[in-house]
């Protein structure tokens, strides 16, 4: 019985070796990275750093193995965090009982799969930061220890969300973009093919640490239930390079080339300068090596450190998605290869033929809500003042003119409507600031995009990343206007990345109540990490990072899951509230 146990074991390991060598053609003797057995969302437990006191030695953001050490990446487990009721949007709410289950989805933003080891990445200024906080711009988002693992922390958010559809089903899900980090072929394909349930060889050009360093390793993604459909948007890491330049010849040519890139970083936001400084040279940003086991970054630093250029290995894969034509239609058509359902992911044949990134689509046959998925980015000769800015939302007339049609065919048709973007519209600075933030640019309305929202009063919910913050705003309508209504008003909801903390992504439960008004019931969700794994690695990471880089006394003491759980009810119209009386799942 002993000889037998052993050679078990001993054949373990040989096919778990096996599937770290490189590329296999039997999935089944690849590595897995499974998560943790028990699944909860954060109404159930929170991830809660754990606070540190203000003269805790100060680290900076590249001593990650010193993280855990001073207790920047320490957190626990506490008590799920009950929802927030707001009834603002619906003044005749009588506080009903939620009937019947209209629709049920979740929401991921953010994902940014990164190829870590681009030489056309920019990761020196922040690998090269101090302790505090930062300017932001490239310095705030240009490289963090979670870079690692961003395949491994998807792979476990995936199997995350096939877990919850076991106990109560989702109709579909949603990315809403910045699915990669600098619009680069390798990075969306790892996304597409994660969901997919591919094998997965993380790293790229000379794969190192292939065989030796956990996030190296090359594993078989779980993937997405099958019976859940999944569709995606496009935001400005998809397109542009670092999410915000329009990628000209020396980018195009940084991403399959050997040279790692060469730009002045301190002159990149100043927005004195007639152009960018992208052309201009003056420090090599750097890769990270897969052979050390906390993804240090080399070949990096002032060019007058090195004799001669650093180089790595080329690799085809890590071609631009943009051309010097479009930004969009190379990424709206890897879509189309997949496993997954629907082919094309939300996008059609006519997406494609018309270069546009907008679509809706209908989730449930039987149910009358649409769902309306707007490319708000800005496009080529369309930025934002003299640096050519491409990171905020623009939308120019034909995108008005597509978005107000739908929202007027929805209202027609009576059908209740959710607008998917990757930006927010007219959010509140934060949770606890209600100052309007407008992280919305518009270069062509006059009047604001809102006043145009407001017309519709069957849209019912806006969704937003980009900010990598769990927040909510109520969009009411005008309150001095006798002749308007509470039904015109419309909640917004913004989703939090897997690059950062908190890595969460969101379910959304909407519900008719017994006096017809909906609830819309929003979720925050950690992945179900399994200890050990790169994923869960990540989270310390993600905790860490946050505070170095942020490290103000708040910061450092902060010790919430940032998380928000809500139950936003919203007014109908009559006409609606008839439509919908006796649709959905009962909910007993």
């Amino acid at each position: 019985m002993k000889f037998l146990k052993i050679n078990v074991v001993l054949l373990f390991v040989i096919v778990l070796l096996s599937g770290c060598s490189g590329s296999s053609d039997n999935p089944a003797q690849v590595l897995e990275w499974p998560i943790a057995k028990d699944v909860y969302t954060t109404a159930q437990q929170q991830i809660l750093p754990i606070g540190l006191a203000a003269d805790t030695p100060q680290i900076n953001p590249k001593d990650v193995s010193l993280y855990a050490q001073f207790g920047y990446s320490s957190w626990h487990v506490g008590a799920g965090l009950p929802y927030v009721k707001r009834t603002e949007l619906a003044p005749g709410y009588t506080n009903a009982n939620n009937a019947a289950r209209l629709l049920s989805f979740f929401c991921m933003s953010d994902l940014h799969m990164t190829d870590k080891e681009s030489p056309a990445s920019a990761l020196y200024p922040a690998w090269n930061a101090l302790f505090g906080p930062t300017s932001g711009g490239l310095t705030g988002g240009a490289w963090t220890p979670t870079f690692i693992a961003t395949t491994h922390v998807l792979d476990a958010a995936i199997q995350t969300v096939n877990a919850l559809h076991e106990r109560t089903p989702f109709d579909f899900g949603i990315s809403l973009g910045d699915n990669v980090s600098k619009t680069q072929y390798n990075e969306l394909r790892w996304m597409i093919d994660v969901f997919d349930g591919k094998v997965i060889t993380p790293s790229s050009g000379a794969n190192l640490g292939a065989n030796t360093i956990d996030y190296q390793k090359q594993y078989k993604a779980a993937g997405l239930n099958r019976a859940i459909p999944w569709y995606t948007a496009i935001a400005n890491h998809d397109q542009f390079w670092m999410g915000v330049l329009y990628e000209n010849t020396k980018l195009l040519n940084a991403h399959i080339g050997t040279e790692i890139l060469n730009i002045n970083m301190y002159s990149i936001y100043q927005a004195t300068l007639p152009t960018w400084s992208i052309d201009q040279t003056g420090y090599y940003m750097g890769v990270v090596d897969g052979e050390t086991p906390y993804g240090n970054v080399i070949k990096s630093g002032p060019v007058a450190n090195f004799s001669t250029p650093p180089t790595v290995i080329a690799d085809a894969n890590r071609r631009s998605l943009a051309t010097s034509t479009s930004s969009s239609l190379n990424y709206m058509s890897e879509f189309f290869t997949t496993t997954s359902n629907p082919v094309g992911h939300g996008f059609t044949r006519a997406n494609l033929d018309n270069d546009f990134a907008s679509y809706t689509f209908e989730p449930k046959s039987d149910m009358p809500i649409k769902v309306i998925v707007l490319d708000a980015t800005c496009k080529k000769n369309d930025a934002i003042g003299r640096m050519q800015y491409y990171g905020t939302a623009c939308l120019d007339q034909p995108r008005i003119d597509w978005l107000t049609g739908e929202l007027q065919k929805g209202q027609d048709e009576d059908k209740l409507m959710i607008i998917a973007s990757h930006y927010p519209i007219r959010p509140q600075a934060s949770l606890t600031d209600t100052t309007p933030t407008y992280a919305f640019y518009d270069k062509t309305l006059e009047n604001p995009l809102l006043v145009t929202l407001h017309s519709y009063p069957n849209l019912i919910l806006w969704i937003a990343g980009h900010r990598h913050q769990n927040i909510v705003t109520a969009q009411p309508n005008n309150p001095l206007d006798p002749n308007d209504k509470p039904e015109r008003s419309f909640w917004e909801v913004e989703t939090a990345s897997f690059k950062d903390f908190p890595q969460q992504f969101r379910t959304f439960d909407i519900r008719r109540n017994s006096d017809n008004t909906i609830s819309i019931i929003a979720t925050n969700v950690d992945p179900a990490v399994a200890e050990g794994s790169p994923a869960a690695k990540s989270r310390g990471y993600a905790i860490g990072a946050a505070r170095i880089f942020g490290a103000t006394p708040a910061i450092l003491a902060d010790t919430t899951s940032r998380a928000y759980n809500v139950e936003l009810v919203k007014q109908l119209t009559p006409e609606m509230q008839a439509k919908i009386a006796n649709l959905g799942t009962p909910i007993r």
